[in-house]
């Protein structure tokens, strides 16, 4: 597999190698000492979580707040979607920056984001499923919401109708409100807690 981190700095695109055959292809989704190569963390599974989203549902920008953080590698294993990684880490070199990209089976693209980076995504098909693969388990409470439609974000979904979105969702703030309001951890803090072969005993 090929890994390379984003414009956002510490999320990482991982690109599959498939091997195809006359049965299909195989390709390893996830290898925990590539991933440890290329991040210099040690990623350990928590919790695993799927979603299943109409075409124009629109999902996020969603974060955790440290502790307990909650770090994700994120698959779209059917249908399509256009995922954006926001950086929500005050202090961060690439703080309210993003990145895009395109997300289907077919390519099998995963994003990997640890603490403090902030995921949504559009479906661009109905029946689109996201795969959640979490290095910690949810606690209620902790999720960190920010308006995916946040003009000074800019982020380029090219909409061509109103999203389908949560209450929740469409109720979220700007980054500049979560900013001010001091609900967002920083980018030391998120550095602190990112899991290091060393931390994880390995």
């Amino acid at each position: 597999m090929i890994i390379n981190e984003m414009a956002v700095r510490d999320a990482y695109r991982i690109e599959p190698a498939p091997i195809p055959d006359g049965r299909g292809r195989f390709y390893e989704a996830l290898r925990h000492d590539t991933l440890l190569a290329a991040t210099g963390h040690s990623i350990e599974v928590r919790q695993v979580n799927f979603t299943v989203s109409r075409r124009n549902a629109l999902r996020g920008i969603h974060s955790t707040t440290l502790p307990p953080g909650q770090g994700k590698i994120v698959t779209c294993v059917r249908g399509a979607a256009l995922t954006m990684v926001v950086d929500l880490r005050p202090g961060s070199p690439t703080f309210g920056g993003h990145d895009v990209i395109r997300q289907d089976p077919d390519s099998a693209v995963a994003v990997y984001l640890p603490d403090g980076l902030g995921l949504g995504y559009l479906a661009l098909a109905d029946d689109t499923c996201m795969n959640y693969l979490c290095t910690r388990e949810y606690v209620h409470g902790t999720i960190i919401d920010i308006d995916a439609l946040d003009p000074e974000l800019r982020l380029p979904w090219n909409l061509t109708e109103p999203p389908i979105r949560s209450a929740r969702d469409a109720a979220a703030p700007t980054l500049g409100a979560a900013l001010a309001e001091g609900v967002l951890p920083t980018y030391e803090e998120c550095l602190g807690s990112y899991p290091t072969a060393l931390s994880s005993g390995d």
